[in-house]
């Protein structure tokens, strides 16, 4: 839920997402279908908050959390509900776009999400005290990077390997994107793509969805067990 790449490859979508977390933290269910407001909608589960980091529903819509806002911010337990939980939520409605403007996110904490909705794609953000809603253009490629976990600096320094590795790229492909998330920068134990800071925060997932046309592939990797999960199914 930490680090999030969206690439668009001559309309083949790939938003992957590399999950940070404390080691102590219990490990997550691998992606299945679950039904939620009448709604299919599948997804890793975080099995002790019962929430999830990313999901993706029958209808090819993908919402994608990273914590924290704009700024890192000091947590002020407790909180109403957890991240994942209002994740959710906003899948679960017929529109996550406009469900955005209509949930109430008071004591909640801070956060980001990353929605792919109808081949449009926004940046969501609750600050802990307002929503920022920004359009993003869909056919451009952005990364995300959590701000609670790195700096400002690191930021700028992450998305410039983004770009790196992408320019002299002809073709993009799910593979490659997953090989950035898996093996950028690995020397790098603090601000690498994958971490390991002292063995009390990792990198402990990568997820990775792949739309095209109206067919949609999740794949998922367990860090901790390296087990992976694919399956894919033709949306709505």
């Amino acid at each position: 839920m930490c680090t999030v790449s969206f690439v668009n490859n001559n309309g083949i979508v790939i938003i992957t997402s590399n999950r940070d977390e404390k080691v102590i933290r219990p490990g997550a269910e691998a992606p299945r279908n679950f039904f939620h407001n009448g709604k299919n909608v599948m997804y890793p589960k975080d099995s002790k908050a019962g929430g999830t980091w990313f999901a993706i529903d029958e209808n090819g819509i993908v919402l994608v959390l990273l914590n924290g806002g704009i700024i890192k911010h000091t947590p002020v337990l407790p909180y109403r509900k957890s991240r994942g939980l209002i994740l959710l939520d906003i899948i679960s409605d017929v529109s996550p776009k406009d469900f955005w403007k209509q949930i109430n996110l008071q004591n909640i904490e801070p956060f980001t999400l990353v929605l792919y909705q109808n081949e449009e794609l926004y940046e969501l953000i609750w600050d802990g005290s307002a929503k920022r809603t920004t359009r993003l253009n869909e056919f451009q490629n952005h990364i995300w990077s959590s701000v609670t976990l790195y700096s400002e600096e690191i930021r700028k320094k992450r998305s410039g390997w983004f770009f790196d590795f992408l320019k002299n790229k002809i073709k993009i492909s799910a593979l490659d994107m997953f090989d950035f998330h898996r093996n950028t920068h690995n020397e790098d134990s603090q601000n690498g793509l994958i971490i390991n800071r002292e063995n009390i925060m990792k990198t402990l997932s990568v997820t990775q969805t792949v739309i095209e046309q109206n067919r949609a592939v999740m794949k998922y990797y367990d860090l901790v067990k390296t087990e992976d999960f694919a399956t894919s199914f033709i949306r709505i």
